[in-house]
């Protein structure tokens, strides 16, 4: 276990970028930080931009651009090289979450106001859709199916939707689908599964490519996080989910079976997000108290 320290508040976003030579991290701090693995030191520093903290980073496929979100009501699109702000798009409320899709194209971001979703083109920076009351309460993520044909959303409202981009209307909507806060939701690069990741201390793992959960519900995995879940991901192969949470642990778990397979401690205070390398070697976790720790499994 190694910990990077850097950040001088909460650490709540974390990606493994550059054949996963390199993370990127997020904080309240205002500030996001490209860090070497192997010598442990901060690469570039993205600074001076944002005026009130970054709710999220996200990265392009190919490691070029960097979006974050904010709390100063703004989306910020960065050269990850340069650290230049290539543009700045400002909304109406408190940006919560942000999520570029695989092509790199199009910005999805969530809203306090009007507990709404809009999606932007990253070329034009112009708003291709703005969902408002999309939810009946914040909603706390968004991400693009790995086909970027539609949008999850999750809020505190326990409820779970998808916007479909083509036919421009939500397509499935799944209400009490956790029955405290849906903190985070993740797409398994084969499409077919979501992970939801509530308060409630559960995961839920939706087939939403066929459809079964209209009939059998979710896997439910339960049981191990005694806290909030504020984090999950698959891994490349959909094989494995990470989630962290407040109870300051980490867990892994086997997919197909639907059970745990190992459970990390080692965190100060809550975790609040978690990714997996590619390749399954490793795990990068962030935490409220402004480090990460790089956890080898």
């Amino acid at each position: 276990m190694r910990v990077f320290r850097g950040h001088t508040k909460a650490v709540n976003c974390c990606h493994f970028c550059f054949e996963d030579s390199k993370f990127i991290s997020s904080s309240h701090d205002c500030t996001a930080k490209l860090w070497d693995i192997s010598s442990g030191r901060v690469i570039h520093v993205y600074g001076n931009e944002h005026t009130a903290l970054i709710s999220e980073c996200t990265l392009t496929s190919d490691n070029e651009r960097m979006m974050t979100s904010s709390y100063d009501k703004t989306v910020k699109c960065w050269d990850l090289h340069t650290g230049k702000v290539l543009w700045s798009v400002s909304l109406d409320g408190l940006v919560t979450s942000c999520n570029v899709s695989v092509d790199g194209k199009l910005v999805a971001c969530s809203l306090d106001v009007k507990n709404a979703v809009c999606i932007i083109d990253a070329t034009t920076t112009s708003a291709v859709t703005c969902l408002n009351g999309h939810h009946s309460s914040t909603v706390t993520r968004c991400q693009f199916d790995p086909e970027t044909q539609r949008v999850c959303s999750v809020s505190s409202d326990g409820a779970i939707k998808l916007w479909d981009m083509v036919a421009q209307r939500t397509v499935i909507t799944i209400n009490q689908a956790h029955s405290n806060v849906i903190s985070d939701c993740d797409f398994s690069l084969n499409g077919r599964f979501l992970c939801t990741a509530s308060w409630d201390k559960s995961l839920k793992l939706w087939d939403i490519n066929t459809g079964e959960f209209r009939h059998r519900g979710p896997n439910i995995l339960q049981g191990v996080h005694n806290g909030c879940i504020s984090a999950c991901e698959f891994s490349k192969d959909s094989s494995i989910l990470v989630s962290g949470g407040y109870d300051k642990t980490i867990a892994l778990w086997d997919v197909d079976a639907a059970r745990k397979k190992l459970v990390l401690k080692g965190h100060e205070d809550w975790i609040l997000d978690v990714t997996l390398s590619s390749n399954k070697q490793w795990i990068l976790s962030s935490s409220k108290v402004a480090y990460l720790y790089f956890l080898f499994n």
